[in-house]
């Protein structure tokens, strides 16, 4: 596709992209750093986790940092519940809408979430009666939807049978994750293709990791099929830790700035966003891996004197 289009883009940095790291975020800077996020134009947030604080202390905050957030006209504060006990947590600080999720992949499932994908399927649909109750949307992720690390290529049949099962239980909306960064653009052209063609009333949002470098050829791909939303990493942080080899998400800014170029509109500012990856490098105490952030964007210039001239000895 040649026209513009306004694209949603969906910031998971606070929650996919903290999830494993080592260093523990204090809740003040979570919280200053989701605020920086939307003040920058993001209208989707993935902002925490309602799960265990043993499995995951990176969120255990989570109730804290979500009543911590500055609620905004026309922005939409999500986070995971992966059961009923989160989902009545996520209720209670005040979520705009809840994900959940599994694995297209029985193998990946059963590392991930410990359980088989029909009780998972069982748990949405208790999650989802409790979210119907409380007026609060529920979003759905398929992992691995694109491939996974022990079972090889996934039947694009399977992810459009999950689709269908979330889809009878009132959700509309799912991310189809690329969660080992095995997806190309054949596979990402079959597998949405077969889902929109199956499912035409489904809203699609991609999700896509760099490990393999494919992640941008991968959206390009997306636009191309009328995908208008995706999901992004500030910083490029992230990596799901239940997959071999994984490395980060897309990044946000990267992401940003390729969409603009491209001609496309995302309401973000991108010298903001830049900034707030900036400083989720720095209470990360390491090098991430976005680009832009640090080279910025293709139109900045820079002053001729402000680099050293080369030496005129042969």
């Amino acid at each position: 596709l040649n026209q513009s289009m306004n694209i949603l883009l969906t910031e998971v940095g606070l929650r996919d992209g903290i999830q494993a790291e080592q260093r523990i975020l204090p809740t003040a800077d979570k919280v200053r750093l989701a605020n920086g996020i939307i003040a920058a134009g993001v209208r989707s947030l993935e902002a925490t986790s309602f799960v265990s604080p043993q499995a995951v202390p990176q969120l255990a905050d989570a109730d804290d940092v979500i009543r911590g957030i500055k609620k905004r006209d026309g922005v939409q504060v999500c986070a995971l519940a992966p059961n009923t006990r989160g989902m009545h947590r996520a209720a209670r600080a005040g979520v705009d809408a809840v994900l959940v999720f599994l694995s297209a992949s029985e193998s990946h499932n059963r590392k991930n979430l410990n359980r088989s994908v029909d009780e998972s399927l069982r748990g949405i649909q208790d999650v989802a009666d409790i979210a119907a109750e409380s007026g609060i949307e529920v979003k759905g992720a398929i992992a691995t939807a694109f491939g996974c690390p022990f079972e090889g290529d996934i039947a694009t049949q399977r992810v459009v049978d999950i689709a269908r099962a979330f889809a009878a239980v009132g959700v509309h909306r799912i991310t189809l994750g690329d969660t080992t960064g095995m997806a190309t653009p054949r596979i990402v052209r079959a597998v949405c293709s077969e889902l929109l063609s199956a499912l035409p009333d489904l809203r699609i949002a991609l999700h896509f990791h760099n490990t393999r470098g494919m992640a941008m050829v991968n959206v390009a791909e997306g636009l191309s099929l009328g995908v208008t939303e995706y999901e992004s990493s500030l910083g490029g942080t992230g990596g799901c830790p239940f997959a071999p080899g994984a490395t980060g998400n897309i990044c946000s800014e990267d992401l940003v700035h390729y969409l603009r170029e491209s001609g496309h509109e995302t309401g973000i500012d991108l010298a903001a966003l830049s900034d707030a990856a900036r400083e989720l490098e720095t209470l990360l105490g390491r090098t991430l891996p976005g680009q832009v952030m640090r080279a910025g964007p293709r139109g900045q210039l820079h002053a001729l004197d402000s680099v050293r001239t080369a030496s005129a000895r042969a």
